[in-house]
């Protein structure tokens, strides 16, 4: 079962490969990379899902893995645990193979119940000045200064 979440995305053609982070929502797929952004939509049925993904560029760089800039690829794929594959063209390239793999990223939870010592700071027990492991240290020169 594909789940609502946050997802590393690392999708490949022919022309190239890359990565991205995906959210999936209720069926609505977003998300983007350095160069382009993602949205759609997507239903699923068990472990089999299809999805229909916009792709438009945001930033000038580096070339789609598709070939022109903005595409619709529809894609089907199977999802199993935390990780989903699934594979289709876009309408734009018909003859360029889209391979997308999808990992799940567990959000990270915040520690509300974490049990943490107190320390009391006693600040009689600090050093009070150089001792035998300490040396003291000439100040740094300043900068463009030649040192002897």
């Amino acid at each position: 079962m594909l789940r609502d979440g946050k997802y590393a995305a690392w999708f490949r053609t022919p022309r190239g490969q890359g990565t991205g982070l995906v959210d999936l929502t209720e069926g609505r797929i977003s998300g983007s990379d350095s160069f382009f952004t993602y949205g759609g939509s997507y239903q699923v049925d068990q472990r089999r899902f299809t999805a229909v993904l916009t792709v438009k560029r945001h930033t000038e760089g580096n070339p789609s893995v598709f070939g022109p800039d903005e595409v619709e690829a529809t894609l089907s794929g199977d999802c199993s645990g935390a990780v989903a594959t699934c594979w289709g063209t876009a309408r734009e390239a018909p003859d360029v193979r889209f391979e997308c793999t999808l990992i799940y990223s567990q959000e990270d939870t915040v520690a509300t119940e974490a049990k943490c010592a107190v320390v009391k700071l006693n600040a009689d027990k600090l050093p009070k000045g150089l001792d035998s492991r300490s040396r003291p240290r000439r100040p740094p020169a300043p900068f463009g200064s030649a040192r002897d």
